[in-house]
């Protein structure tokens, strides 16, 4: 699903979700059409502007399966900041949290990351505190283990783990009341 209300070729989008949202809200992030995970949207301009200006630097972390056995090299590279390419253009990134993970219990993904019977997939916690375009994809090919699956796990200290239940579907939306949004302020800046 795309993070947009306007359509877009034959992807789904926000528009397609069985909830009815105000007006004049706005998706803080985006997540492509092959990402998935924790996107905030608010009708708080104060909000989204700290959270997509980016010398604010909040932080963001993603869950990613890699193709192969990530080794410890590889995690030390990402920690310091790789090389990668953005529109032509040589960008190093900033240093970021990076470390291997257990497999985490995560919804089945649809459609499901290709499967190759002889070749080892890895798991990886990515915490950046910058948001380039396909990002960490573009990261840990650098460093030789393409991204399968990614799915972003947190913004600042609000988490897919915050909510009551297991984990959240593909689609689910649940509202922010006054008193998760305070506490949301209160961890974030």
């Amino acid at each position: 699903m795309l993070s947009q209300f306007s359509r877009e070729g034959d992807h789904q989008t926000l528009a397609d979700l069985d909830f009815t949202f105000a007006k004049d809200i706005y998706p803080v992030g985006r997540l492509d059409a092959d990402s998935e995970g924790l996107l905030l949207l608010t009708n708080d301009n104060f909000l989204k502007t700290k959270l997509l200006e980016p010398r604010n630097r909040h932080t963001r972390t993603y869950y990613v399966q890699v193709e192969g056995e990530v080794t410890d090299e590889a995690c030390r590279q990402l920690s310091s900041g790789v090389a990668i390419s953005i529109n032509g253009k040589q960008y190093k990134t900033l240093p970021a949290e990076v470390s291997k993970i257990e497999e985490p219990a995560l919804p089945e993904r649809n459609p499901p990351i290709r499967f190759r019977q002889h070749i080892p997939t890895s798991w990886l916690s990515v915490t950046l505190h910058e948001g380039k375009n396909r990002q960490v994809r573009r990261m840990t090919a650098a460093v030789g283990f393409p991204t399968l699956r990614l799915v972003r796990w947190s913004i600042g200290k609000i988490s897919l783990a915050d909510k009551k239940i297991k984990f959240p579907k593909p689609g689910d939306v649940w509202e922010v009341t006054p008193k998760e949004a305070k506490l949301f302020y209160e961890r974030t800046f």
